[in-house]
């Protein structure tokens, strides 16, 4: 029976259902050191195109120095036990994240715990490999009990420390700043969480961190846009300029139609301008935005509470990642409206260089019905010669006639009929010509 209904089912139906369990948290269980890196795609020029083959490769690599089976191509997901640590990989878009985790050391203090992480175990040389590439590099210090703000603050650098207590029973300790050893650090306590939600908070916590890097990428991109567009703006104020001082000079059909030309042209290439930097910038922005709702998602699901004196991550987000995004998204807007006003200046420009082609046009069809005229007239003026030289040939034709005649013996004088019939054949002619044109105009 099982196996009639499965002849069912929609050839998606598997995979999208295992879509949701295809990646699952780390089971954590304090204390635990985790490591995490989140490596870039190697071209940032336009969507990533095959970042997902070169990502596996890396993997490849790794598992190979330690003699373990990579995943099959195509894979996205990838974990397994080392036995000195564990990872987890994930492929995304345009980056791909190994999560290393271990059971922490006994320590004396924060400080000693972070000096034994995960990262020891690794490869020097594929580590060597990612350099220039990693976009997210943090350790996690996963540890039992409560702590205040004063316990873990010698363990951070930066000048200010961010944290709460997240998801009922744990605090989170941070800076989001990268130490002196090239790694952020985070300090999660477990004050009582239950089976796998340490693994949920720890996978919260570090997607916050590579998501609101990987939103960030948008600000460069929007600060060199601005000062490009500020240059196209100036340059479409002073082309409507350009056009307003041409309206108001009086000058001929062809003079305006030579400027509005020319107007034309620079307005042409300032559209090209304006497309290439849309097209260059529009998927970072559009990615950037999608990164920043994935950001503020994770920092919902901390469900913080505020410890007196410390801002919280939604806090620190609010001041710091929110006006960058909107500056993403203001300079995107400014991006659509500045090619609305070229796409309407282009219109305008274009219907002025049309109506004057019209005129020339006009003008070239009066000066073609002036000559037309001018041919007719002149015609008219010779019809009268070309009646009296049709009726002389006519004329000539009946004398030949009335020679042959006469010496055929036909009486009667081939002068005398000559002369009598010289102006009906003349009047034959013109009213034969008349009609001729009557006929034509009809």
């Amino acid at each position: 029976m099982t196996l009639e209904y499965s002849k069912l089912n929609h050839v998606l139906r598997v995979p999208l259902a295992a879509e949701v369990h295809s990646r699952p948290f780390l089971k954590l269980d304090a204390p635990e050191a985790i490591t995490h890196l989140a490596v870039y795609r190697d071209s940032e020029a336009g969507p990533p195109n095959g970042n997902a083959l070169i990502q596996q490769v890396t993997l490849a690599q790794f598992c190979a120095h330690f003699g373990v089976a990579p995943p099959v191509a195509g894979a996205n997901y990838f974990y397994h036990d080392f036995g000195r640590f564990r990872l987890k990989w994930e492929c995304h878009t345009e980056f791909a994240t190994y999560t290393f985790a271990a059971p922490s050391r006994e320590a004396k203090s924060i400080d000693e715990a972070f000096a034994y992480m995960p990262l020891a175990h690794l490869p020097q040389q594929w580590l060597a490999s990612l350099a220039g590439r990693l976009m997210v590099a943090a350790h996690v210090l996963l540890e039992r009990g409560e702590s205040s703000a004063l316990d873990v603050q010698h363990a951070f650098e930066g000048s200010m420390l961010v944290g709460g207590s997240v998801m009922q029973d744990a605090q989170l300790w941070t800076d989001f700043a990268i130490q002196s050893d090239g790694f952020s650090r985070f300090v999660i306590r477990d004050a009582g969480m239950r089976a796998q939600q340490a693994g949920r908070l720890v996978q919260r916590v570090l997607e916050i961190e590579t998501y609101r890097m990987m939103a960030l990428l948008g600000l460069p991109s929007a600060q060199q846009a601005g000062i490009v567009l500020n240059a196209v703006e100036a340059e479409l104020a002073a082309l409507a300029g350009a056009m307003v001082a041409t309206d108001a000079a009086p000058s001929a059909p062809l003079d305006a139609a030579g400027s509005d030309q020319a107007l034309l042209d620079q307005i042409t290439r300032l559209a090209a301008r304006l497309e290439k930097l849309s097209l260059d910038n529009s998927y970072r922005f559009s990615a950037s935005k999608a990164y920043f709702g994935l950001v503020k998602a994770r920092i919902e699901e901390l469900r913080e509470v505020r410890l007196e004196g410390v801002p919280t991550v939604e806090e620190f987000m609010d001041r710091r990642l929110t006006p960058a995004m909107n500056t993403c998204d203001a300079t995107a807007a400014r991006q659509d409206a500045l090619g609305r006003r070229i796409a309407n200046t282009n219109d305008l420009l274009r219907t002025r260089v049309g109506i004057v082609q019209e005129m020339q046009n006009r003008q070239i069809l009066q000066s073609m019905n002036t000559r037309a005229a001018q041919q007719l007239r002149l015609q008219q003026s010779v019809e009268g010669l070309s009646v009296a030289a049709i009726s002389y040939y006519v004329i000539g034709l009946i004398s030949y006639l009335g020679k042959g005649a006469k010496v055929l013996g036909v009486p009667g004088n081939p002068d005398v009929m000559v002369s009598v019939l010289v102006p009906v054949v003349a009047a034959c002619v013109w009213l034969g010509l008349r009609y001729m044109h009557r006929r034509m105009h009809a």
